[in-house]
């Protein structure tokens, strides 16, 4: 069974220094039908001014993941992280018992470009925990690439959650098959480019779910980047 999510249909808004997007009910977005999906709670397309960002704030019990489209976010946190993230790269704070930290556009005249991603934890009561990774030299090889998981597998960032997170891309007139678990379920946002899903035509920012199903076949005219959940 699949259900789309298209773009336009998200909520969210534009505060001047943000423009953001909201797949799932958040802040002051609330949408009782899309609360989230299996354990991933929140898909925040955010576009960030230059020199701004969110000051120190803190979360607790939730994974949160961060994916950089373009520009660059500068990250500090109480634990003692401190660090760039650039496109190609993921990173992944593990809220656990507490945290807090901020998020700020260094780059005086880009605007800054990314998806903040929240999953829900197995459990409550993890320690903190940080990570951070270059994919880009893989994505340039590879069409999938594990970037989270709940065993952090193939070099992957883990979390606390039988969750996973691919880094996906098809070239222009691309087609493949991936098989699925019917029990699991699957998320899959488009990111750049076009992107047709069992027949379904897509494009940047639409999100698909995916349920009960053994198989999606996927299609792109001109080239597609996507972030490709499995959850549980």
């Amino acid at each position: 069974m699949m259900q789309i999510r298209k773009s336009k249909e998200r909520g969210g808004g534009d505060h001047g220094w943000l423009k953001s997007q909201h797949t799932f009910s958040f802040a002051d977005y609330y949408d009782p039908e899309n609360m989230g999906f299996s354990a991933l709670r929140v898909i925040n397309e955010d576009y960030i001014a230059g020199g701004t960002g969110f000051p120190t704030h803190p979360h607790r019990d939730m994974e949160i993941i961060t994916v950089v489209l373009s520009g660059a976010v500068a990250h500090r946190d109480t634990m003692g992280n401190e660090a760039q993230v650039r496109p190609g790269e993921v990173q992944l704070m593990s809220a656990g018992t507490g945290v807090a930290h901020s998020e700020y556009n260094p780059l005086p005249k880009d605007v800054l470009h990314l998806l903040q991603i929240w999953i829900l934890p197995d459990k409550a009561g993890h320690k903190p925990g940080y990570g951070q990774k270059s994919f880009a030299d893989e994505l340039k090889e590879k069409k999938w690439v594990l970037a989270v998981s709940g065993d952090g597998r193939d070099g992957s960032l883990k979390m606390n959650q039988d969750a996973e997170l691919w880094l996906g891309r098809l070239d222009a007139g691309q087609q493949l098959k991936k098989d699925l678990n019917p029990k699991r379920n699957y998320w899959i946002q488009i990111t750049k480019g076009d992107l047709t899903i069992d027949g379904e035509k897509l494009s940047a920012g639409d999100g698909v779910a995916l349920r009960q199903s053994e198989a999606a076949e996927l299609a792109s005219s001109q080239g597609a980047e996507m972030i490709f959940f499995n959850l549980p």
